[in-house]
Parts: structure tokens; C-alpha cells; sequence
């Protein structure tokens, strides 16, 4: 069997297997395997040596003839951009990016602690982006709305839905903010609903049986180890904890500001005391909110299936009674209490932006010292990728924090000029965002200028790919330009590292000119000559301007792919890449479809493998290519022996072994080589994303049926395909050939040539289907047990 994996941007079944006809074999609507209508009952009729759709011999191994494979296509693009709903998740895309951090540590030997260490600070990098949305989102409720706008009459007359909260019970401070704490923690509710569901619904398949104790966890490469796709246990702590530490924050929001006048000379003396108490509690709250993510990692080497289920109660019902304790005090009678000015925003912004920094130093510190005791050339940023991507993960929160911070702040005010506005160091932020889009333009402009000098130098290898060939010049030049842009993604780290460095220096700055000035930039430059005061003003409008440009985009955008299906799978293609892996960092990232493809996948080679006793090749391409590689760990040895892999357009290792080393560097790559049958790996020059997986042969692999020898493993990569098929007209090709890139990897005859080969290879000994009779309980067993 040829079971093929599709890559990101998704396919339907009736390309892939080219025939408008085919059946689900087995799945759901959501991720299923298909055949042609004519394969359907190919066991049966492998038993009976009839022919099969494309009119040879099946089950002929007898008669020395060969085997037709059947086509099998496991589509699973709904996982990533299914139903509308898929266009929330642009609202987590921080927490997806701090995800990622995580599993970009660099690969290292002997160094437990610091592997331990590295993904707490990563958890703890992700614990602050939640609270920095909960307290963006304590902004715009309780600091512009409740406090800064219902308290002005201008702004509240206004905007006719806050004119209630001017007279009456609501006209208290504490009330309305104990009223507008609900948007925050409606928020955090959502937050809970939605990593809950998607738990149930992405993370809960189980590894095939068997898995488990084929090999000790530690000879396990780590995508192998038996846990490694069921991390149902930290996600619900993590869980658990996230949402305990969004209501804290809510809390502390409402408590904040009543104890702050509480506090003053004159005030009641019992609230002073309550407000202490209560601010004691939310402190001790936080603690142990901290001590929860620091606490334990990743079962990886078990399959874990014990849930804390005391501390998956504990944490979020006690948040949950402390903020109503808060509603309560804050609610409480204060003749006299008015309010005046903004909440004390600027000190927690602050000291939010400047833990995240002391983080992503400590984390690089760590990623360093893994790095040097395994050093690896290839790894991105040399080992720093997960602390330049952390730091990329909390800007981008940020950004989004103090956009919509700063476009609700001008929607409420207008050009009254009534209202203090959002805190300032959310406006320094924003403010800094002109200077690294200079620095990012500038970056792709030299980027974009090497491209071009390398066209020249295209020229000659387009030519000796294609000797003795008609062309045209403008056609070659076309050619070695479209190589040359491809080129460009092994640039992607300096991108990476120059953008975060220039952010990470940006983001010190706004926060040391925020909390020492304690005004915006323009206002903080004035008296300064006239050049300074000059940029900061240009600088604090632009900023403004963009971050409302990106917020009004960010809307649009997701507002079209709630409707539109197309852009859903645009969307979708973001998710291919990003949500591979599982929640390790942010219970509310979005869900790792990996979790439910991987299993998928295992499930079906080692079931179908298990009842007909055959072999087969895993076909993948592009992000399908890792999902099979994933897959094919996973599987039991003697099993895994008897798969052969057909990777093509796969980034296995220009873009995973190089950011995320420790899971997909050399030495993994190499030993999945060794431990299938055989592996070819197909790429161009001309492809953006796939590239040669660099493995060298092995002098032997472990013989695919009990009476073979060792049989010499060929290199993995074959020579770049040639592309496009023909430079200029010929008999053959007498319509000028397209650059073909990333797609279509079928259309090249080499194609065809190293399946058959594969085919050929595992063929050799192919022992006959078990089960007896006419097939039909082998056939049925594989299906249901798969779909089981």
C-alpha cells in the first residue's frame, strides 16, 4: 500500500488520488483516509490475483509479477481550517508563537536540568502573555470605560450605553468596575471553554498498543518516546492554572483601586483591613499559580493518563471566589469616592514588559549553554532561536494589548482630549514600532539586493542542469531568479535575530522612558532641541496610526475568514506550521493537530501491517512529509522496518532540523533512516520550503522480512529535480514547461521512478495476507480497528 499525506493549504482526496471516485475508508469529517472506489476491496482481491484499478496482476507475488500498490490518502486539512470558528484563533497567534519557543531548545547531552530549566521559563513567558491579555483587556473595560469615561460626563453623554453608570447605584467607581470586570472575565471564560473543547477534541487519541514498551524510553528518539502525542495532563494543568491566574488578575484590577482609597488618611479603617487581607490572598494566589507551571513538564516517556483532577478544580474555583470576594469589597458603600485620573496601569505594564525581558535573558542563557555541549552548525541563531521567538511572542501580545488599548482610547475620547487615555508605556511601545519597521525594511531590502546580485551567478547551474538544450535568455534568467528567491528561507534566521535583537533594545528603551518620565514621547521630549522633540512627536503619531492601521486590518482579516473559505485556508496554512506541536507552553494556544494526525497515521500502518501482513510506503509532502516522519517514530520497530518513506518538498530539515534541533536534528534524522526499510527524499532548487534532508547511506538496515539479510540503505536525497522539465521547446515538451517549485512533485517522471523503485524494494519477500479465506475479515478488520 502507498498511503499519501498532503501538506499545508490542504487538497481534497479526489486530487489527490487523481480519480474522481473514491470512499472514505475510514476517519470522520474532520480528518479521514480514502480510497479510489475501485480499490475498496483490494485485500480480497489481492487474495484472489484479480486485477485492481490500474489493470495489473494484485497478490501476483507468487507468479514472480508485480505488486500493484493501493493508493491510500489521508487528508487531514480540516484539522487546521474546518469551520469559522478557525478564524478566533488569530486572536491567540502570541500564545502559538510562544508555543513554539518551547520546542526550539537546542539539542543537548547531559544536561537534564537545564532541559528542565528551559521549558519552565518558556511556560513562564507564556503564564505572562496570558496575564498581559487579561490586564489588556482590564484596560479597556475598567480603566477606559468604567473608571476614565463614566466618570467624565463629557464622555459619557457621549456614548448614550454608559449614561447609566452616571446616577443611580452604578454611579459608585467600585460598582462599575466591579460591573465591567465581567468583559475580562467573560474572557477568561471563553479562554477556558475553548482550550477545553479543543483538549477533548485533538488531544485525547491514544498511541496504538504496543507502543508503549517497544523500546525503553531512553534508546526512544524523542518523537518516538510513547507520550510525546498524548500531553492531555500539562495541558489540563496548565489549563488550570492559566485561567486561576486571568481571574487573579481581574481581581487584583477591581481590588487595586478600592484599596488604593481605602488606604488613604481618613478612610475606614475595617476596609483598610479587608483591602490588605484581600490583596494578601490575591498574592498568595499568584504564588501558588506560579509554583503550578514551574512545577512539573511533559510526561513524554509514559503515556500518562492520571489528570490532577484536584488541582484542575482547586486553582480555577479559588481564583474564581477571590474575584468574587473582590466584586464584593469593591462594591461596598463610599460616600465620596470619585474617580479621578487612570488606574495605576503604567506600574503593571511596566513590570510585565520588564519580567518578560529578564525572562528571555535567562532562557538565553540556558539555550546557550545546551548548545555548546552538543554544538550544531546548522541549528538556527546558533541554539538562540527559542529566546529570540519567546521575545517575538511577548512583543507581538504587546502590539496587540496596546493597539486595542489605543483604538478604544480614541473611540471613546475622540478629539475631546478629556480622557488620560492608556497607560504611557503601552503609547512608548507603540511609538517604537516606526524604528523596527525601518529596521525590518531596511533588512529586506539587502536581503532582496543579495538576491539579486545571486541571479548572475544562478545563470551558469540553470544551464548545466539543462546541457545541450534550446533556451532563451530572458527564460534562464527567469528561472535563476525564482532559485535565487528560494534561497532566501535560509536567510530566515538572520531575519529573525536582527528583529529580535532591534525589538528586544526598542522594548528596554519604552520601558525605561515610560516608567522615568512617566510621560508619553512627545510630551517627554518637549524642552529637548528641536530635532529630538521633532522625531518623538513624528514617531508617537506614526506609531499610533499604524498600530490602529493593524488593529482595523487584524479585524477585516478575521472577519473574512469567518465568512470566507478561502481565506480560512489561508489562515489555515499558518496553522499547518504552527500548531504541529503540542501545547507545552499556553493551554490556550490553539490545539496541536498533530496530536490527532499522528495517531491517525500510526494507527492505520500498524493495523493495516498487523492484518494483511504486508508493507507499505508513507508518501508525504511538504508539512505531510513531517507528519509521516512523526508517524513512522512512533510506530513499533518491527513495524517501522517494513515502511519505506517517500518524502518530496519536505522541510524536514531546512526548516525543523534547523529550528527545532533537539527533536529533528542529524542524529534523529539518522536514525529514522536506519530504522525504516528505506527512505528517498525528492527536492528542487527552485522550492522555497523543501530541501535536501542531508543523510548520508548506512552500510546496512535491518532486514524487512525474517529470511533477508542486511541490505545496503542508499542516500536519502536524490540530485534536485530538474525544474523546470525542459528549458525550452522540444518534441517533448513543445509548450514552454512551468517552474513547478513547491507543487506538483507527481508531474516529474522521477517521481514515478523512485516509487517504483520503493515498491520493487519492499515487494522482495512480500509475505501473503493473513487471516485466510477470501480476504474479507482482513480487509474489514483494518477499517474498523483503524477507525476505532
Amino acid at each position: 500500500m502507498e498511503l499519501l499525506v498532503h501538506g499545508v493549504g490542504g487538497t481534497t482526496p479526489e486530487e489527490m488520488l487523481d480519480d474522481p471516485r473514491t470512499v472514505r475508508v475510514t476517519g470522520d469529517d474532520i480528518a479521514a483516509v480514502f480510497r479510489r472506489a475501485d480499490d475498496v476491496d483490494a485485500e480480497r482481491a489481492a487474495d484472489r490475483g484479480v486485477p485492481v484499478a490500474d489493470g495489473r496482476q494484485a497478490g501476483g507475488q507468487g507468479a514472480g509479477e508485480p505488486v500493484a500498490p493501493v493508493q491510500e490518502a489521508y487528508v487531514w486539512c480540516n484539522l487546521t481550517s474546518g469551520n469559522g470558528s478557525r478564524a478566533l484563533w488569530l486572536l491567540l497567534l502570541p500564545f502559538m508563537v510562544v508555543n513554539l519557543a518551547h520546542w526550539m531548545r537546542p539539542a543537548a547531552r547531559g544536561h537534564e536540568r537545564s532541559v528542565r530549566l528551559h521549558g519552565t521559563l518558556v511556560r513562564l513567558a507564556g503564564l505572562s502573555l496570558t496575564v498581559l491579555l487579561v490586564a489588556a483587556a482590564c484596560e479597556v473595560a475598567l480603566d477606559l470605560a468604567a473608571w476614565q469615561c463614566a466618570g467624565t460626563p463629557a464622555c459619557a453623554a457621549a456614548h448614550s450605553w454608559l449614561e447609566f453608570l452616571t446616577d443611580g447605584w452604578w454611579s459608585a467607581p467600585g460598582r462599575r468596575l466591579a460591573l465591567a470586570a465581567t468583559v475580562p472575565a467573560a474572557l477568561t471564560v471563553l479562554l477556558w471553554y475553548l482550550s477545553h473543547r479543543t483538549w477533548t477534541a485533538y488531544e485525547s487519541q491514544q498511541p496504538p498498543a504496543g507502543t508503549e514498551h517497544e523500546e525503553s524510553a531512553g534508546d526512544a528518539a524523542p518523537l518516538g518516546r510513547p507520550g510525546f502525542w498524548y500531553g492531555r495532563r500539562l495541558v489540563a494543568r496548565l489549563r488550570a492554572a492559566h485561567t486561576a491566574a486571568a481571574l487573579l488578575t481581574v481581581a487584583a484590577a477591581v481590588t487595586a483601586a478600592a484599596a488604593r482609597h481605602d488606604r488613604a488618611p481618613g478612610g475606614p479603617a475595617l476596609l483598610e483591613l479587608l483591602g490588605r487581607a484581600l490583596e494578601t490572598a490575591l498574592a498568595a494566589a499568584a504564588l501558588s499559580v506560579v509554583w503550578v507551571v514551574c512545577r512539573r513538564g511533559r510526561s513524554e516517556r509514559r503515556v500518562d493518563h492520571t489528570l490532577d483532577a484536584r488541582l484542575q478544580r482547586v486553582l480555577p474555583l479559588g481564583a474564581a471566589g477571590l474575584l468574587a470576594l473582590a466584586l464584593v469589597y469593591a462594591c461596598w458603600s463610599r460616600p465620596g469616592w470619585r474617580s479621578a485620573g487612570p488606574l495605576p496601569g503604567d506600574a503593571v505594564f511596566g513590570a510585565l514588559s520588564l519580567a518578560q525581558g529578564l525572562l528571555v535573558v535567562a532562557l538565553a542563557a540556558v539555550a546557550r549553554t545546551l548548545h555548546r555541549s552538543r554544538p550544531d552548525t546548522r541549528s538556527a541563531l546558533r541554539g538562540l532561536a527559542g529566546p529570540a521567538v519567546t521575545l517575538l511572542a511577548c512583543a507581538l501580545g504587546g502590539v496587540m494589548s496596546g493597539g486595542v488599548a489605543q483604538r478604544v482610547a480614541d473611540w471613546l475620547d475622540g478629539r475631546s482630549g478629556t480622557l488620560t487615555g492608556p497607560p504611557v508605556v503601552l503609547t512608548w511601545q507603540a511609538s517604537a514600532i516606526p524604528v523596527l519597521l525601518a529596521v525590518l525594511l531596511i533588512l529586506l531590502a539587502v536581503l532582496a539586493h543579495r538576491a539579486w546580485r545571486s541571479v548572475r551567478g544562478e545563470i551558469p547551474a540553470v544551464l548545466h542542469d539543462h546541457p545541450g538544450e534550446p533556451h532563451d535568455p530572458a527564460r534562464v534568467r527567469g528561472v535563476a531568479r525564482i532559485r535565487a528567491l528560494a534561497a532566501l528561507t535560509d536567510r530566515a534566521p538572520l531575519l529573525v535575530g536582527v528583529v529580535a535583537a532591534v525589538t528586544f533594545l526598542l522594548g528596554a528603551g519604552a520601558v525605561a522612558g515610560a516608567l522615568g518620565t512617566g510621560h508619553a514621547p512627545a510630551d517627554a521630549a518637549q524642552g529637548t532641541p528641536a530635532a529630538v522633540e521633532a522625531t518623538a512627536e513624528v514617531a508617537q503619531a506614526i506609531g499610533s496610526w499604524l498600530i490602529g492601521l493593524g488593529f482595523i486590518l487584524f479585524v477585516t482579516f478575521g472577519r473574512r475568514a469567518y465568512r470566507d473559505a478561502s481565506a480560512r485556508r489561508t489562515i489555515g496554512i499558518l496553522w499547518d506550521v504552527g500548531t504541529f506541536w503540542p501545547r507545552a507552553a499556553h493551554p490556550f494556544a490553539p490545539p496541536c493537530y498533530a496530536e490527532r494526525a499522528v495517531p491517525d497515521l500510526t494507527w492505520r500502518m500498524a493495523t493495516w501491517t498487523a492484518s494483511t501482513g504486508g508493507r507499505l510506503v508513507l508518501s508525504g509532502h511538504s508539512q505531510g512529509s513531517v507528519l509521516a516522519a512523526a508517524a513512522a517514530w512512533q510506530l513499533p520497530a518491527p513495524v517501522r522496518a517494513r515502511v519505506a518513506l517517500l518524502t518530496y518538498g519536505s522541510p524536514l530539515e531546512r526548516l525543523y532540523g534547523r529550528w527545532f534541533p533537539a527533536h529533528f536534528g542529524p542524529e534523529a534524522l539518522r536514525r529514522l533512516h536506519q530504522e525504516v526499510d528505506c527512505w528517498r527524499n525528492l527536492h528542487r532548487r527552485t522550492d522555497p520550503i523543501g530541501g535536501p534532508v542531508l543523510v548520508a547511506g548506512a552500510d546496512a538496515v535491518t532486514p524487512s522480512a525474517p529470511d533477508e539479510g542486511p541490505r545496503p540503505c542508499p542516500p536519502v536525497d536524490r540530485e534536485p529535480l530538474k525544474d523546470p522539465l525542459s528549458l525550452g521547446r522540444t518534441t517533448e515538451h513543445p509548450l514552454p514547461a512551468p517552474v513547478l517549485g513547491h507543487g506538483d512533485y507527481q508531474a516529474d517522471p522521477v517521481f514515478a521512478e523512485e516509487r517504483a523503485a520503493l515498491l520493487a524494494r519492499l515487494a522482495t519477500g512480500l509475505p501473503a495476507p493473513r487471516g485466510g479465506g477470501d480476504g474479507r475479515d482482513t480487509a474489514q478488520s483494518s477499517a474498523g480497528r483503524s477507525s476505532g
